[in-house]
């Protein structure tokens, strides 16, 4: 009984220590599968019409980011937790150089993009070692996902909670790139400004989202 008494608190230290590092390294896995998911998802809204080049919408952004929601759950909480910047990497012919089209963000946590905002000219996105470019009359849609990570047990035993994780696809098909449309004019569905922090995606009974 002296043994047990002396050693179960260092095995139940021991036991909490694998219990929150295994659900870190989950959590990270979780986060990377949603920034693939996001860069994946985003890259083949639009129009299915095959007489012209396929228009993207704000509404369908929107739905993306609802997506991102409920793929993470509740545990993850990505958007009170965290933030997303979904970008759309294309080529400027009168420049030669790439720039950030368009980006829309959504999270409450308090960063910016590690690899560019909206209207940058830059040499690409992704880490310098490997960086992702568009090509003339295409785009690539880049993720960045940034998040804190939540203890389960205690913060302490995780030094460094940020977790960060980016995607790329190309687009699919032929995609309208001048410009994000509104289904009704009159009606203008939200945008995502990159200026704005907000947590949880909130839908009203008539679909609105906020």
């Amino acid at each position: 009984m002296t043994e047990f008494a002396l050693g179960a608190p260092v095995l139940m230290l021991a036991g909490l220590y694998g219990v929150e590092q295994a659900n870190f390294v989950l959590v990270n896995m979780k986060i990377n599968q949603l920034a693939t998911h996001l860069a994946d998802n985003a890259s083949r809204i639009g129009d299915t019409s095959q007489l012209k080049n396929r228009k993207i919408y704000e509404s369908d952004i929107n739905d993306v980011i609802i997506g991102a929601q409920l793929q993470a759950g509740k545990s993850i909480d990505v958007y009170n937790h965290g933030r997303i910047f979904i970008s759309s990497l294309e080529f400027d012919s009168a420049t030669n150089k790439q720039y950030i089209h368009w980006q829309r963000c959504r999270g409450a946590k308090a960063v910016t993009s590690g690899y560019g905002n909206e209207g940058d000219k830059i040499s690409g996105m992704g880490p310098k070692s490997g960086e992702v470019t568009a090509d003339p009359g295409d785009a690539v849609i880049f993720v960045e996902v940034r998040y804190t990570y939540q203890p389960l047990i205690a913060g302490s035993i995780i030094s460094n909670k940020d977790i960060k994780a980016i995607a790329a696809f190309n687009v699919r098909d032929s995609r309208d790139l001048t410009q994000i449309y509104q289904r009704n004019a009159a009606k203008p569905d939200p945008v995502q400004d990159c200026k704005v922090y907000n947590g949880e995606v909130k839908i009203s009974s008539s679909g609105v989202v906020s």
